[in-house]
């Protein structure tokens, strides 16, 4: 091979290794913005949908109700297999009933009000959890970026042996860039522990997936119930027979006057109308990390036992408090706001330090205006994107194909930003339209 093209080919090498690098610090900031974001699920959904009916509490006969219209409603449909009731909570005072079919808000009286529209709220968790691809693809990319995470917050102390020291210490901006390299390494320490958890337990729930699959496939000839069991719970028995509706109501008596330590969040019934009915009150525990207990009863309203969740094995809990620990909805509203704070501190972390790495490439007399367009491409355009699909929700509807306009739109962004020339102010423009987007999806939520 000649010299001209083994140079040839290490300058694709390399190319092709800049692109990967830069593609998977895009996905990683992506990641990072919709987690900060999703921090406050519950309240995206009543600003989508300020009319519905809210709520302080809902009695077990209004719950009851609310499930017998839903369950009539569907005479005419394909059975459903599970049946879910939101229970009025906190951050989302609403009480919700939903099937594989339809999901419906109920008033404090048990009557169906009007059909649930939160199709940019759940557009924006599964951004989050699975980059809305099919969720094994889309959760191990994830997961494999929180291993990413971890290793990058680890090697970025082990590098930097003064940084524990000069926690506290901000140069004054200049043209090499010192200013920018200290906010970045002193982010990364006072978010350290912060981004340790989140990084561990966004691992774990991630590459869960892939774990199961794996595991379904090898040792339980591919049933995925079977492995999440010990864990999670199995489902009863089936039995196809024809049953009445089951009672709902006197299992939330019994968690009030039984369990009355346990706040009931949510109701799901297994196989309703079926002999083999069973009904679920997942329970939020207070001052306890796991996300829930599981309280199961039979058809007719006898209790059955618990999951183990609460008082299993050390495991069982581990695993039940890695949810809450990532998503920050253990505290109220306090520590979703700090979860803010922080979350967009690590978004900051992984913006500033691709921005580094070039303009320390560009003093060493190596420009790179490609890359760097690209990068504050997506450093502003992925916020643009997110605030224009925000838009097109309060304004044309809920059933937008949010996530066709998302990709569309970040990747010519992207695009456009690294073919346009060197001495457009890219930054500057994309600011200038985040700003007015900003304002804009303010009034419309007024």
């Amino acid at each position: 091979m000649s010299r001209i093209a083994r140079n040839t080919m290490v300058q694709r090498a390399l190319s092709a290794h800049r692109a990967i690098g830069l593609l998977t610090a895009a996905i990683l900031y992506l990641v990072c913005l919709t987690g900060t974001l999703s921090v406050f699920y519950e309240e995206w959904q009543r600003v989508e949908q300020p009319a519905a009916p809210e709520m302080h509490a809902i009695t077990p006969d209004a719950v009851q109700s609310a499930v017998a219209h839903v369950l009539a409603s569907e005479k005419d449909k394909p059975a459903t297999e599970h049946l879910y009731v939101h229970m009025p909570v906190e951050a989302l005072p609403r009480a919700t009933v939903t099937t594989d079919t339809q999901a419906m808000h109920a008033d404090s009286k048990g009557r169906i009000v009007m059909p649930e529209h939160n199709a940019w709220a759940e557009f924006l968790l599964l951004l989050h959890y699975s980059l809305n691809l099919p969720s094994v693809i889309g959760m191990t990319i994830v997961g494999a970026l929180g291993v990413a995470m971890l290793a990058l917050s680890l090697t970025g102390v082990i590098a930097h042996p003064r940084i524990f020291r000069d926690a506290f210490r901000l140069r004054a901006r200049d043209k090499e860039g010192v200013g920018l390299a200290d906010w970045h390494n002193r982010l990364g320490v006072w978010t350290l522990p912060f981004a340790i958890a989140i990084a561990l337990t966004g691992a774990m729930i991630g590459l869960a997936t892939i774990n199961g699959y794996g595991l379904a496939s090898t040792s339980y000839d591919g049933d995925m119930e079977a492995v999440y069991a010990p864990i999670f719970g199995a489902e009863g028995p089936p039995d196809a027979r024809s049953a009445p509706i089951p009672d709902v109501a006197g299992p939330l008596r019994t968690m009030a006057t039984r369990f009355s330590g346990a706040r009931p969040i949510y109701v799901i019934v297994h196989d309703p109308l079926t002999a083999g009915q069973r009904v679920q009150i997942i329970a939020r525990h207070d001052h306890r990390l796991i996300y829930c207990e599981n309280y199961n009863f039979d058809g007719n309203g006898h209790f059955l036992g618990t999951t183990g969740l609460a008082d299993g094995a050390i495991g069982q809990q581990f695993i039940a408090s890695a949810y809450p620990l990532h998503f920050g909805n253990y505290g109220g509203l306090p520590v979703k706001l700090a979860y803010a704070v922080f979350g967009l501190a690590l978004t900051a972390i992984v913006a500033t330090g691709i921005t580094i790495w070039i303009r320390k490439k560009e003093r060493r007399g190596y420009p790179q205006p490609c890359i760097r367009n690209a990068w504050e491409g997506v450093v502003w355009g992925v916020p643009l994107a997110l605030l224009v699909t925000f838009l097109v929700r309060q304004y044309i509807g809920n059933e937008a194909p949010f996530t066709v306009i998302f990709w569309l739109l970040s990747c010519a962004i992207v695009a456009l930003a690294t073919v346009l020339s060197d001495r457009l102010r890219i930054k500057s423009t994309l600011q200038m339209l985040i700003s007015a987007s900003g304002v804009a999806a303010i009034l419309s939520s007024i």
